[in-house]
């Protein structure tokens, strides 16, 4: 069960520059899990994230990756308590610090349930899902968190860590989002990029 604590903050953080090690690594992963399991917004935790860790660019935007929909399991719809008839739209980004690739988020959202300038925004602009939907106050509920590292060595940049998949509901319980978020070593220092076919496309366990 996730805590309803604030997540504790270190004070210092190794330098962006330079290798980091393995201990160091999985330390910051821990860290950086905590914040995102305790947090209501992965946008938020990111912001923070990327200023604490002194990227050059601290500016967090979200990059349209094309290709095809991901269309929603029955389970997922269930979670957000569809009607037969009623829309949901998918969004795959990238969600960056200038060169650096800290996720990739897959997005199913009612946009019934936001308000049309949220929905203007989401569909013309590189805001993330959280900054636009802020006004919604929304709660986020963890479904799953699942590590992909294999290997005991410091991860490279472009290495999946972890995903996780949350349920996003306004403050009175309207679930209006579902999202999966897959998390690179790009997060912790380094930088990493990648052409669209070559994003990876964890499965989902929806």
């Amino acid at each position: 069960m996730v805590s309803d604590a604030d997540p504790v903050f270190p004070s210092m953080m190794p330098p962006v520059d330079g290798p980091v090690s393995n201990e160091t690594a999985q330390s910051l992963i821990a860290d950086l899990t905590a914040r995102l399991l305790t947090g209501s917004s992965a946008t938020a935790v990111l912001e923070a994230w990327c200023t604490e860790r002194g990227f050059p660019d601290a500016d967090l935007l979200a990059d349209p990756i094309p290709g095809p929909q991901r269309p929603l399991k029955a389970a997922q719809r269930e979670r957000l308590r569809l009607g037969d008839s009623e829309a949901v739209r998918h969004r795959r980004v990238r969600l960056v610090c200038g060169a650096r690739v800290l996720s990739v988020a897959d997005n199913w959202y009612v946009p019934a349930r936001l308000t049309p300038a949220m929905n203007r925004s989401l569909d013309a602009t590189r805001a993330p899902f959280g900054r636009v939907v802020h006004p919604l106050a929304p709660t986020r509920h963890t479904l799953a968190l699942r590590g992909l590292r294999s290997s005991g060595a410091a991860p490279a940049p472009d290495e999946a860590l972890f995903v996780l998949q949350a349920v996003l509901a306004t403050p009175d319980g309207v679930a209006f989002c579902e999202v999966e978020e897959t998390y690179f070593g790009s997060v912790l220092g380094g930088s990493a990029s990648y052409d669209d076919e070559e994003v990876p496309h964890p499965s989902s366990n929806g």
